[in-house]
């Protein structure tokens, strides 16, 4: 089977700000002279899924953030120069780590594996949570994966939170129907599953549109990829120490 993918969920901040301007033109002018916000990261700026973040000019959604390890994951295709920023220019992290091998606007086979994440590096000063936007936390289980027909939810900082069902499951990502909706800006956003136990379990980080269907890359796929990659970055820095000479 074959599909056909459209423009990425993500989009592109310049717009986004001449809307801006365009509505404080109307404004008093009071509103004019208010201060802007500081570009450096304040202490306790938070960090959680579902935030909107900045890459240059690329508007994104943060998919996951881990409080144990302090680093956070979105779609790799959302990667830029390497400064993350919060919707108000805050720094809150460094891009590390990526993989993008997302072909954008082509067709191909279901079969074909797509790799999209992009692991970021916290800033000491941010505080981080785990929460969702909606108040739920948002957690990881290695046994929770994607199924067909399987409830899920996605939340974009452009369409907000949308759910349905997993409609087929692929080489390492996954669509979605019945109700599930992304817009540009969307991508990297979490993709989750509610559990009998009641948990609000991570299972993806939207990736983009295939045909009519939304669609993700598996976490259980990415995190592995990330986790591959970092040891290969570490094993690469390792050096054997020089032999000692034998004592006279």
């Amino acid at each position: 089977m074959s599909i056909r993918s459209s423009s990425r969920a993500r989009t592109r901040s310049p717009k986004r700000w001449l809307q801006v301007l365009l509505a404080a033109a109307a404004a008093p002018a009071a509103a004019l002279i208010a201060p802007m916000a500081p570009a450096g990261a304040q202490p306790g700026t938070l960090v959680y899924p579902g935030m909107e973040i900045h890459q240059d000019s690329v508007l994104c959604t943060l998919g996951y953030v881990d409080p144990q390890t302090r680093t956070a994951f979105t779609a790799g295709h959302c990667r830029a120069s390497g400064t993350v920023t919060d919707k108000g220019g805050a720094v809150i992290g460094a891009q590390g780590s990526y993989r993008d091998n997302t072909p954008d606007g082509t067709t191909i086979d279901t079969n074909h594996q797509i790799a999209d994440w992009e692991v970021i590096q916290l800033t000491p000063s941010v505080a981080v949570n785990n929460v969702l936007p909606s108040g739920r936390v948002l957690v990881t289980d290695p046994g929770v994966v994607p199924l067909a027909g399987m409830p899920v939810c996605h939340f974009g900082v452009v369409t907000g939170e949308s759910c349905g069902t997993i409609d087929a499951v692929n080489n390492g990502w996954f669509t979605m129907t019945n109700g599930v909706v992304s817009k540009k800006g969307d991508s990297g956003g979490p993709v989750y599953t509610p559990t009998p136990d009641g948990r609000t379990v991570l299972i993806g980080m939207f990736n983009s549109t295939w045909g009519a269907f939304p669609a993700a890359v598996s976490w259980q796929a990415a995190s592995q990829q990330a986790r591959e990659d970092t040891i290969s970055a570490a094993s690469a820095t390792v050096t054997t120490a020089p032999e000692q000479a034998p004592a006279a």
